[in-house]
């Protein structure tokens, strides 16, 4: 399982490359991913059906009991193979839907290989918290694909609109699979499911669930965004739409019904909910015009038809549930599919201005009468046989409210009757007073998709008994069946009460398309609010609303917003202090110094705070700031904790001269002068915080009744095969905190970069060739520049200022620097850098390779080495910066993302559980063996990661400072060619 979900990620990495190569082909190598899933599904169908589950367990955070599991038992097999089985005919439909030329052709292609990795692995998930991950990661992938064309404004808008929606409920879902876990002991669904908790905080739980599940299901209140995505290219509405995402939710309803489909709050809340939907959603779709909107209202329409089934509980209505779910995916996907051959294949989809397709286009007629008979209900397809199940198991119940529940849903299947025949009549026939639709004849390929699944549900239906007891299987999880002997799946049960039912459906629908007219005028009088736009208008409010308050309290003072947290913290955290009276608490003695060496460092970074408060230079005021950093680095020395030393000191350094590169932008002194009072209101507010802190640390300490662990950390160091206890601590012992805090950083450089300097366009310029000189030309489309026949990487938007470097008979110090003026150059400085520049380099590589065992590690590694990439920039400029490193800030910290996710899921293939530590002794010649440990691949990837940070900062707020300025000096002077030469 494990493998087939890392093929579809890879293959997603991939697509964009095979894209580039291939173009639209390239959907059909694709394709072949979820097509092995379905390969493999099918292969192990046998054995789940007779009762044994596939199922893989990886503990990732066993103290905590969260396990990467993954379990496929009847459920999960028929959700696989809907997802996989689709997916593959959806990617196939891709490779004639689009063409080569396709803007973002190559990250579409991504995004949906992903997207179908990410819905295998919510049905096959087994531990709760995995299956909101990737619960999320099919937000955000639909989110991606919503808004593939980013041009359009009602595509971003949709777009927009289904991430907050779904991620709204999403959220408090979150928190009801939290607390069901909580209750239940475990996350385990399968445990939790064998013995579900009860109570009022289940109950709670529950719906908070549920709201999850309506809302990617797109049940009222939360159907607004199905409709509105409809933005998206066809094959995203032919499989997020009808076949995988908006099945989640009501995957998640099956899932959980056999273990709380007795409890009111579920049982309930899904009949009612999943009964309005139905109705309401298809009275509206009668009156749509735009084929692929009916299509989307008739989409959600079903979804509430399959949330009332399979949370009705009982175990009649799980079996016709199930076998709905798998009717719908095979007649709606082909409808979508459909749509988009008819809007390919004319230019338009309205079907007010179609006419004739059926004798133009008989393939695509009946493929669509083979889906719209299923849909409707009518035999011999696979909808009637699971429209005949539903309509036996609410007559069997026994429950009044399930009896009230089937009148709502025989009025919805009069509509899904009505619709059908609106889709049909629209598409195909002949109209009064339309001409025959020109048409371009659709490729074999492109209608085989559609053709297939159209005959699935025409196979579906007199198979129906065959495949009876494989749906049974997940049918006999649901206990109540309120006495009756089981039902079973058939195409033929003799005349009775659901025969006579699917009639009156069928002769209401007939009667709803006959009186069209009326019934849109109907529909327009008596029409519910649009939500598209009453969403819209409560986001403005929200965002008014929001404004007012942002404009009354945030007033653009740093110092009043910081000096407010303090207080407030200083406040909070005070009162339990005095109240609880912690000083009369026996506590060990305090110990003021061990050396009195230490009274110097610290009399230096008091003497430094306070005079920090009455300097007048920003830049003074930042190097004493700094002192106070480099002090505490002193003290840590003093105190025998070199690790903590060093990293401080560097982390100072590197922050001097990000504070030094920013106040180039910044006047030499504050604007104002710092009234008395504020500088004594400041001081107090830093004494009473700094006094607040020490006295936590140290009643902390007081508090401490159990044993300390740092005795066992040398033991642990030991263990892990190194002998620095806190580089072994970072890697090994508390690497998840590691990975989340790399994870921060990698961010942090996202942020800089995207917020500091943002280039929208970037025009291809190129230097000219002068005697004597060695040109660089920079091209926008691919970031690059050219040196001596060769391409480096240079970061966006360095399309407007080209490098032009001397060819000088002897090889340049630093070819960069050539570009500078000649009052910035220092040649000391520039011979000094370069020859300090691969030492640098080297002791960065010695303190990541000997972190593991002595002082250093993989982040003082990567800082030392970017502070030799900023000593590279001070000496040389911006332009030596792009010559140093081939590789783009991005692809470093992607590098290092990777780097340390890997070797974090390898501990899971090769090891016991995601991080666990290996070993391996590598014998040279002539030398001692050399113990490597998989702790350093953690730390080069920590190591990479601080280095793209770096260069990111560099470029952001180094030469982007540059271009700036460079370009504020040059205001007013209009440039005399398009050749630009440094």
């Amino acid at each position: 399982m494990v493998w087939l979900l890392t093929a579809h990620f890879a293959a997603a990495a991939l697509a964009p490359l095979l894209v580039r190569w291939w173009g639209r082909n390239a959907f059909l190598a694709l394709a072949l991913v979820p097509a092995a899933t379905t390969g493999w599904a099918l292969a192990q169908a046998l054995g789940v059906v007779a009762g044994t589950p596939v199922g893989v367990r990886i503990p990732w955070a066993p103290e905590y009991h969260l396990t990467l599991a993954f379990r496929m038992d009847t459920l999960s097999l028929v959700m696989t193979l809907i997802a996989a089985g689709i997916g593959t005919l959806i990617l196939v439909y891709c490779a004639r839907y689009f063409t080569d030329d396709e803007p973002g052709l190559g990250r579409f292609a991504g995004v949906l290989t992903g997207f179908a990795g990410a819905m295998v692995g919510l049905v096959l998930a087994d531990d709760l918290i995995q299956l909101y991950v990737y619960w999320e990661l099919t937000t955000v992938f639909s989110y991606l694909l919503i808004g593939h064309y980013t041009e359009r404004r009602d595509s971003r808008r949709a777009a927009a609109l289904a991430i907050n929606v779904t991620t709204l409920g999403g959220l408090a879902m979150l928190v009801g699979l939290i607390m069901l876990g909580e209750a239940a002991g475990t996350y385990l669904i399968s445990e939790l499911l064998a013995d579900p908790p009860g109570g009022p905080l289940t109950t709670v739980a529950l719906a908070l669930v549920l709201v999850g599940a309506l809302s990617k299901s797109a049940i009222l209140p939360f159907s607004l965004w199905l409709p509105s995505a409809m933005q998206a290219p066809t094959p995203v509405s032919g499989y997020l739409h009808a076949a995988a995402m908006v099945k989640a939710g009501v995957y998640l309803v099956a899932r959980l019904t056999p273990g709380f489909g007795d409890l009111a709050v579920w049982q309930y809340t899904t009949l009612a909910f999943g009964t309005v939907t139905m109705v309401a959603a298809g009275w509206k779709a009668l009156r749509q015009n735009d084929l692929k909107l009916l299509l989307a209202y008739g989409t959600v329409s079903q979804l509430g038809f399959l949330t009332a089934v399979l949370g009705a509980g009982t175990r009649d209505a799980a079996l016709a549930g199930l076998a709905m779910l798998c009717a719908h995916a095979v007649f709606k996907a082909p409808l979508f599919l459909v749509v988009g051959i008819i809007d390919h294949s004319t230019g338009t989809r309205d079907l007010r201005e179609l006419s004739g397709l059926r004798r133009s286009m008989p393939a695509v007629f009946w493929t669509s009468v083979l889906a719209l008979a299923s849909m409707a209900g009518l035999p011999p397809m696979a909808g009637f046989a699971a429209k005949e199940a539903v309509f036996g198991a609410f007559e069997h119940s026994g429950s009044p409210v399930l009896l009230v529940a089937l009148v709502g849903l025989v009025v919805g299947s009069v509509f899904t009757v009505g619709y059908s025949l609106r889709f049909l009549w629209g598409a195909f026939f002949d109209k009064p007073d339309v001409p025959p639709t020109p048409v371009h004849p659709p490729a074999p390929l492109f209608v085989a998709p559609a053709l297939l699944l159209g005959l699935l549900g025409l196979v579906g239906g007199p198979a129906s008994s065959l495949l009876d007891p494989v749906l049974a299987a997940y049918a006999d999880t649901v206990p109540w069946n309120a006495g009756n002997d089981p039902a079973h799946l058939a195409l033929w049960h003799g005349f009775n009460l659901p025969l006579l039912l699917s009639a009156l459906c069928l002769a209401g629908g007939l009667a709803l398309f006959r009186w069209r007219t009326a019934v849109a005028w109907a529909g327009a009088r008596f029409a519910l609010p649009d939500a598209a736009a009453v969403y819209r208008r409560i986001v403005y409010y929200i965002v008014s609303f929001a404004t007012q308050v942002t404009g009354a309290t945030q007033r653009g003072s740093l110092p009043i917003y910081l000096g407010t947290i303090l207080v407030t913290l200083v406040a909070a955290s005070a009162l339990p202090i005095i109240q609880g009276r912690l000083w009369t608490l026996e506590a060990p003695p305090v110990r003021w110094w061990d050396t009195p060496v230490q009274f110097i460092p610290a009399a230096v970074i008091v003497a430094a705070a306070l005079w920090a408060l009455m300097a007048r230079g920003r830049l003074f005021a930042v190097v004493l700031a700094g002192m106070t950093g480099y002090g505490t680095a002193t003290l840590f020395a003093l105190q025998g904790a070199p690790d903590l030393a060093l990293t401080q000191f560097l982390v100072e350094t590197v922050s001097l001269v990000v504070f030094v590169l920013v106040l180039r932008r910044l006047p030499p002194r504050f604007s104002t002068p710092v009234l008395r009072t504020r500088r004594v209101l400041n001081l107090l507010i830093g004494a009473a915080t700094g006094l607040l802190v020490a006295s936590m640390a140290y009643f902390a300490l007081a508090g401490r009744r159990a044993e300390t662990i740092s005795g066992g950390y040398p033991a642990a160091a030991e263990e892990a095969g190194g002998h620095n206890i806190i580089s072994v601590l970072l890697v090994d012992v508390r690497a998840w905190d590691t990975m989340g805090e790399i994870s921060v950083l990698a961010s942090v450089a996202a942020g800089v970069a995207s917020l500091l300097f943002v280039r929208r366009r970037t025009r291809r310029l190129r230097a000219p060739a002068v005697p004597g000189r060695l040109s660089v030309p920079v091209s926008s489309a691919t970031g690059s520049a050219q040196t001596d026949g060769e391409w480096s990487p240079l970061p966006l938007g360095v399309a407007e200022n080209i490098v032009t470097v001397r060819a000088e008979a002897k090889p340049l110090w630093l070819p960069g620097v050539l570009a500078l003026s000649q009052e910035r150059r220092s040649i000391i400085f520039e011979v000094v850098a370069r020859l300090l520049f691969p030492v640098i380099l080297v002791l960065s590589v010695f303190l990541l390779v000997t972190g593991h065992s002595s002082v250093g590690g993989g982040f003082a590694g990567g800082i030392v080495a970017g502070l030799g990439l900023m000593v590279r920039y001070l000496a040389g400029g911006r332009h030596e910066l792009y010559l140093t490193l081939g590789l783009q800030p991005g692809v470093l910290i992607g590098l290092g993302m990777t780097i340390t996710t890997g070797t974090a899921l390898a501990g899971a293939v090769f090891g016991t559980e995601i991080l666990a530590g290996g070993a391996y002794d590598l014998h040279l010649p002539f030398m001692e063996p050399v113990h490597l440990t998989s702790a350093l691949a953690f730390d080069f990837g920590v190591y990479m990661l601080v280095v793209g940070l770096i260069q990111d900062i560099l470029y952001s707020l180094g030469s982007g400072i540059d271009e700036q300025m460079e370009r504020e000096r040059q205001a007013g002077r209009a440039p005399q060619s398009e050749e630009v030469t440094a």
